[in-house]
Order: C-alpha cells, then structure tokens, then sequence
C-alpha cells in the first residue's frame, strides 16, 4: 500500500515550465458578475472597502494525469490582509519538516511532546485529555489545527519550530511575503515571541529528544505602516481613536497560500529545492485531516453543535452550516480575526471528476472598529464564500477537458 501511495504522488508529474500560466485579464471579475447575486454584486461594486481579493486556479490533466495550472484573479493578489489562522498551514508544514530533519531516531510526529516554560508568559503542556493516550503530540496538534483551527495547538508548533527557523526556511523556499512574528496568545510582546519554550518528546518513558529555549534572530522587513480601521480596541477592551497597525504582525499573502497549498498537494509539480522536506506518510496524514470535518474525528472529540461540519470551510457550505455531499472533499486551511475571513482550498469532486484551486479574502467590519468583535461574518462575509465558491464550481462542472482526471489518490 505505501508504494502504490509513492506511486501515486510521482504519477502526478512534473509541470513544464508553462504549466504554471497566470492569467490575469477581466474573466474572473466577468464570471462573478454574471453569475452573482445582489449581495455578490454589491461587494464586487466596493472592492476596496471589502478589500476583497480572489485566485481560482483551473486544473488541466494531461494524457499521463499530470496536472496543468492556470491562474486567474480579481484584484492585485499582494495588498495586506491579517491571515489570521491561514498561517497555521506554513507553521504545521515546518513542524513536520523540522522533525524530519533531525533525523533522531524513536522521533516522529506521534512521540510526546512535553512543553516546558522558560521566559516570561510562556506556559507549559504535559498533557492533552482529548489525545487517545493523553499525551500531546505534533500529530495530535495537528489534527486539532486542520480539523476546527485550535489556537493553542497552532502556539505550540510555533514555539517547536522556533521564529527563526520558521521564517527563514519559508524564505529560503521562495516565500519572501510571508512573516509569521507572533504567537495567538495575549500577553505576550514582539520580544517575548522571540523566545520559544524548552520541549522534550518521549516514546513511553524514554525521553528520545530535548530542545532547549531559543532566541529568533530573524531578521523581518517590517513595512513603514499598515494602517487599518478608524478606531481600535486593545487587549484590555480600551477603546482607543484612531487605526490599528499591522505592520509587524503575521503576513500570508494570498498568491503564496495557494502556491504552498499547491506544493502540498501537487509535489511533483514544482522542483525538487521547492518542496517541503516531507515524507510519504506526512503527504497522507495532511490530506487526511485537511479534508476531515469534526464528526468523523474520534480523538480529539467534538461537540458537533460547536463544531458543526462546515465549521472551517468556508467555501460553499459554511453559510448557514451546510452539509456536503459525501462525494465532494475539500483541503483548505481558513482563517478568521479582525473582521478579515480567508480561505485556501482544493476541491475536489469524485462523483463529476472535477477539481480547481480557490483562494480568496474579504474584510467585513461596517463600524470601523479593530478587535471589538462585531464583524459581519455571518451577514456578508460567509454568503461571499458560499457564492463564489458556487459560481466556479457551476463552470467546473460545465467546462469540458480534453482528459478525465484521476482523482483516486485524494480519497
């Protein structure tokens, strides 16, 4: 079974040059309007209040099942959005890579990881009572950041991979717009996120690998100002005038998502320097929980009241809490936080044999006000997602190709 699973990433194949089109032009901007509702029509009539940016990438097969790429977009792809939770997909990836790179032996993502503090507000994990052994483990961090977006899990590979390390090999792998400076944890200063925590992992027992505390010395290309909203709320609920800077927080932009999304999924797609130092059974545990929803998670265990199906995927199925089709899978890694909602995915239906690459951002927040947690996510953030996602997969359906692609490798 695990060779036929190589087999089946190799059959992928590698892209010609051309492979990796972008198209640019008013089609996309046409499709949406055509297609859109009212509601579709307004937001596309105030793009830049919405801030709202859009790829959808076609998927082309050729006669060996090699997929082919072409990009087209609404909206310049490389304005300022906060990525939020996005940022939990690179911070994952480089935990796997990481342990991959040490080469210790009896180290694996399934090993305990006990988290230890060191500097000031870090604190410390020895157990986690939703993991099958109570234990917490990368692999079970994993999960729960894929599944429902857990902040906690996402700080805790952070501080495994350490600021700097993380940084400058998303660097070194071409993403030179992505800056990830900062935890999902209050209170903790610019400073104090460069300081990661002291871990050990263990195999029963035994202790197998310890990582003392570090100190980033990244070196980040901070912009001048990122100026966003009219007024802002700080940690203490003190309302304050004026906007809010982003300049020194996380940066994800929306073309490097879906190209990292992309060297996921399609490996052979890109060169061999510009993937991700995975191994076979780190590909098939990613496309297994990025497409998982949290009723069919055992471990952790869900209140599906909470955490309802569509509870991280936004396109489609998150207004109104739908359902999908058993036959419909999606791979995404969403986000949502200071009135920003971003969503990365890769649909793929196996009953109609279609697939296609979307990825898009929007800001909904009327009053202006940062961090006051009255955004409109449900009235107009949601339904953008549910419609967009809707209209391409409407023309996916449609369009015809001049090869069936097989999509049995994502099931």
């Amino acid at each position: 079974m695990r060779k036929k699973f190589v087999v089946a990433i190799l059959m992928i194949g590698s892209i010609m040059q051309n492979g990796y089109a972008q198209s640019q032009g008013d089609w996309l901007p046409s499709l949406l309007k055509q297609n859109g509702s009212s509601h579709l029509k307004e937001v596309l009539a105030h793009q830049d209040e919405y801030r709202v940016q859009v790829i959808y990438t076609k998927i082309e097969r050729d006669k060996r099942n090699r997929p082919h790429f072409t990009s087209y977009k609404l909206n310049p792809v490389d304005h300022y959005f906060y990525p939020a939770s996005t940022v939990k997909l690179p911070t994952a990836l480089l935990a796997l890579e990481k342990l991959n790179r040490l080469k210790v032996k009896g180290l694996d993502k399934y090993s305990s990881m006990i988290t230890d503090s060191g500097f000031t507000h870090q604190t410390k994990v020895s157990q986690d009572l939703t993991a099958e052994n109570k234990k917490p483990s990368v692999a079970h961090y994993l999960k729960k950041i894929f599944i429902v977006s857990d902040n906690d899990a996402y700080n805790r590979l952070y501080e495994f991979d350490g600021q700097q390390f993380l940084n400058e090999r998303l660097w070194d792998l071409g993403f030179k717009n992505t800056r990830i400076t900062h935890r999902f944890q209050y209170p903790m200063t610019e400073e104090e996120n460069r300081y990661t925590n002291p871990i050990r992992f263990y195999n029963g027992e035994s202790l197998v690998y310890e990582q003392k505390g570090e100190y980033s010395k990244a070196k980040f290309r901070y912009p001048e100002k990122i100026l966003i909203g009219d007024k802002h709320m700080d940690n203490d609920d003190k309302l304050w005038d004026g906007h809010m800077d982003f300049s020194r927080k996380n940066s994800f932009p929306l073309a490097e998502q879906q190209n990292m999304l992309r060297r996921v999924l399609f490996p052979q797609s890109v060169s061999a320097k510009e993937r991700f130092n995975l191994k076979e059974d780190d590909y098939a545990f990613l496309y297994k929980y990025m497409s998982m929803h949290p009723a069919e998670s055992d471990f952790p265990k869900y209140d599906t009241k909470e955490f309802f199906e569509s509870y991280a995927k936004f396109f489609f199925f998150r207004a109104g809490k739908q359902q999908k089709p058993d036959y419909i899978k999606i791979f995404n890694k969403a986000g949502w936080s200071h009135g920003f909602l971003t969503d990365n995915a890769y649909v793929v239906d196996f009953k109609n044999n279609v697939e296609f690459m979307v990825s898009a951002t929007i800001y909904v927040n009327s009053d202006g006000v940062i961090n006051d947690n009255k955004y409109e996510y449900e009235e107009k953030g949601y339904p953008f997602f549910k419609e967009v996602g809707e209209i391409l997969y409407q023309y996916e359906l449609k369009r015809e190709r001049n090869h069936r692609p097989d999509l049995s490798m994502f099931r």
